[in-house]
């Protein structure tokens, strides 16, 4: 494993020591650099700097180059504007570069981060014996998203599923199973899969919820039995911890379909933080962070009133002795902290929570259990909305379940894959194979492509698009260079630093050449859409490519044909491992 400094930071390292050497007095000052359209570099770090010591910026800039090392690095140079450095890089710089990282395997040269901490994750939340749906979504390819990112940096990820496994509905469930036992079960010639698990479940609500809400009788019984698992009888948490294997084999048969792994270990729901609430609010209390107010235990805030102008606290425990989720969150980050040692704590969770979460995090604060070494950040994400930009609902305004929204858009990409599956002969093992994959994909991209706190509409005719910002395109453009890479014969892919580059292959390296950049971006700020777009763009530099570059051809020499042979083996490498990090497939053949 060999971590590869991008040309920028070799770029950028290069002007700051010249700017050592020409201005001492500077110190070290690294110049801000950016980017340009050309796909070059400048410094605009010499305005700022020549202000700051009221200089002139052109004879600073002119300092500053003219104390540059010869080398292989820089090609070209010049003074422009009111001071910028307008900077070229040879080709012997690029190829040789993307070179080293080609020859770093599946890492691409991306460095690992050496001060890299433990970050808890807490995504993919559903809720026992209740089916998932849309809403459920966004929370779990996001997170899956940001888990394989933060791993793939160097970070000790522990991943951490808050289902709701516990409340007064469970009374309910299991008194009526107390009453009617086998009634949670599959039924005779039903498998033990997913759907079955979840038509089990379904029974047995619908038919204790009509006997709850017509019968006072079994309403009393029910509530005594909440009493009875809060208290922990045996027999009462034998029958509510089948509700829960249960409800499992669902979640999994769910899971399984996105494409993601969630690990037995990983769930720790509600349920496991109940022997530290009362001690949880013990110390609130006993430390002067949460006060008492009309018998309930609160925490207070300056900032956040109510319509009224009155305060609106965050209730850790109620009048009547019960426990809000107040509690069970502040609990789960003493246990994420103080057991598991986290330094970053993240909530993939919806935006409509930011609020709860902003009490809850303040409150941890006061009470030490975050503080300047331990973070807490809630990726906050937007709602999926239909075409019409509403909420995203059936015909008849039932929310979607998300097994029903991922068989459609696997069968839409299965239609996709199917049309174009005689030109590249694939079997009807392998249609049916890539067809989940693109569909899923398709769903996974829309979702991540875009910024997460934004709303985004669900439209599957453009998430299965050939053309345009879609997982499709990428998995196409992978696809090519595999068949590309086929019909090579004994060309091989190998870089030759020694050749003149096109402009768009000199697009195309440079832009390969960020791809540890991004990643590192995308992981401190927790915005996997910058993975998304920086895949988007390689994808259409690409296409460049292929438009102005022709690689497969007699008329070229042989070391061309390596040479651009090299770079799209590398964008192949580069797309597969990005799209990898988003938790989508890319197919050989499409």
């Amino acid at each position: 494993m060999a971590s590869v400094p991008s040309l920028a930071s070799t770029l950028q390292q290069q002007l700051a020591d010249a700017l050592t050497a020409a201005l001492p007095q500077a110190g070290a000052a690294d110049p801000l650099l950016r980017r340009s359209d050309r796909a070059d570099f400048q410094a605009n770090g010499i305005l700022a700097l020549a202000k700051k010591l009221k200089a002139n910026p052109r004879e600073l800039a002119a300092e500053v180059t003219a104390a540059l090392p010869a080398g292989d690095l820089i090609r070209d140079i010049e003074v422009s504007g009111p001071g910028f450095l307008n900077v070229t890089l040879t080709d012997r710089a690029i190829t040789g570069t993307l070179a080293a990282r080609a020859a770093d395997g599946d890492r691409l040269g991306v460095p690992v981060n050496t001060a890299a901490g433990t970050t808890v994750i807490d995504y993919a939340q559903p809720n026992v014996a209740k089916e998932m749906h849309v809403g459920h979504l966004r929370s779990a390819v996001i997170g899956d998203a940001m888990v394989q990112i933060l791993e793939f940096t160097g970070e000790n990820v522990i991943r951490r599923h808050h289902i709701g496994d516990w409340g007064t509905q469970f009374g309910m469930l299991i008194q009526y199973l107390i009453e009617h036992p086998g009634a949670l079960g599959h039924q005779e010639g039903e498998a033990a899969d997913g759907e079955a698990a979840m038509s089990s479940l379904n029974r047995v609500y619908k038919a204790s919820r009509v006997l709850f809400d017509s019968d006072e009788e079994f309403k009393t019984r029910a509530r005594d039995r909440v009493v009875a698992l809060q208290a922990g009888d045996p027999e009462t948490l034998a029958l509510w911890q089948g509700f829960v294997d249960e409800s499992k084999i669902y979640f999994y048969s769910v899971f399984d379909k996105l494409d993601m792994e969630v690990r037995d270990a990983d769930i720790v729901g509600e349920s496991g933080y109940n022997d530290m609430l009362e001690e949880t609010c013990r110390i609130l209390e006993e430390t002067g962070v949460a006060v008492r107010s009309e018998g309930a235990l609160c925490v207070f805030f300056d900032d956040v009133k109510g319509p009224d102008g009155n305060p609106v606290p965050l209730i850790v425990k109620k009048t009547n002795g019960g426990y809000g989720y107040a509690a069970t969150d502040l609990s789960a980050i003493r246990d994420r902290v103080q057991d598991l040692k986290a330094d970053s704590l993240v909530y993939v969770v919806d935006v409509r929570q930011s609020l709860h979460f902003k009490m809850v995090f303040e409150t941890a604060r006061r009470a030490g259990w975050l503080n300047e070494d331990v973070h807490a950040h809630q990726l906050a994400f937007g709602t999926v909305l239909g075409k019409d930009g509403k909420p995203f609902k059936t015909r008849e305004g039932v929310t979607v379940r998300l097994e029903d929204l991922l068989d459609e858009a696997v069968e839409r990409a299965t239609a996709v894959v199917r049309e174009k599956a005689g030109k590249v002969g694939l079997s009807e093992d392998e249609i049916v194979e890539n067809g989940r994959y693109v569909g899923v994909g398709a769903v996974k991209y829309a979702d991540l492509s875009t910024s997460a706190v934004r709303d985004y509409k669900f439209d599957l005719d453009q998430m299965v698009s050939l053309h345009g910002d879609t997982s499709v395109y990428l998995q196409y453009a992978y696809a090519r260079i595999r068949s590309i890479l086929r019909k090579a014969g004994e060309a091989k892919p190998v870089a030759h630093p020694e050749l003149e580059l096109a402009p768009a292959e000199r697009a195309l390296g440079l832009h390969l050449d960020q791809f540890g950049e991004v990643l590192a971006e995308v992981a401190s700020a927790y915005e996997p859409h910058k993975l998304a777009a920086y895949l988007y763009q390689l994808a259409s530099h690409l296409t460049t490519f292929y438009d102005q570059c022709q690689v497969l051809s007699d008329e070229n020499p042989a070391e061309v044909v390596e040479n651009r042979l090299f770079l799209v083996e590398l964008t192949a490498r580069t797309l597969h491992q990005g799209m990898r990090l988003l938790g989508i497939r890319t197919p050989e053949r499409l």
